[in-house]
């Protein structure tokens, strides 16, 4: 593990479902629990979902918000993907190639978790382009910007 992690900290309803979620589903570590939230390693990330009462409206798109993962290793992100159809969770948008045969050309999927979070999972064909590739001007989809 390197000097440091990423920490987030996301709201759900329902901790027991975001346990099936996120530790039987993704494969994510169970950390320390309590009344009111769960810690969970995603890779070597600490996430915590922290229960609240207030409603959890779906989001119209991937933007604004949304968090995830950018492996660097194709076959990880392939894992990733399979692990979600096996364990059934449901896929906001289908794993597929964005930007292809450009510099930025990545393969993404998103999921949903059940308090209407959203992740994302993606690998570069060119790892420039996770930092680099500063010449481009795209980020995210046109399509789906407000």
């Amino acid at each position: 593990m390197g000097s440091a992690i990423f920490h987030l900290a996301f709201p759900v309803h329902d901790l027991e479902e975001a346990k099936r979620f996120y530790v039987d589903g993704l494969g994510c570590t169970l950390g320390r629990e309590s009344s009111h939230a769960v810690l969970l390693k995603l890779k070597d990330h600490q996430i915590v979902a922290q229960l609240t009462t207030e409603p959890l409206p779906r989001q119209k798109g991937i933007y604004p918000r949304h968090f995830g993962l950018v492996f660097t290793d194709e076959a990880e992100w392939q894992e990733v993907a399979e692990r979600a159809k096996v364990h059934g969770l449901k896929f906001y948008q289908q794993p597929r190639r964005r930007f292809p045969g450009t510099r930025l050309e990545h393969q993404t999927f998103f999921l949903e978790d059940p308090s209407h979070n959203l992740l994302e999972f993606k690998y570069y064909t060119h790892e420039t382009a996770i930092f680099g590739e500063h010449d481009a001007s795209v980020i995210g989809d046109e399509d789906e910007i407000r």
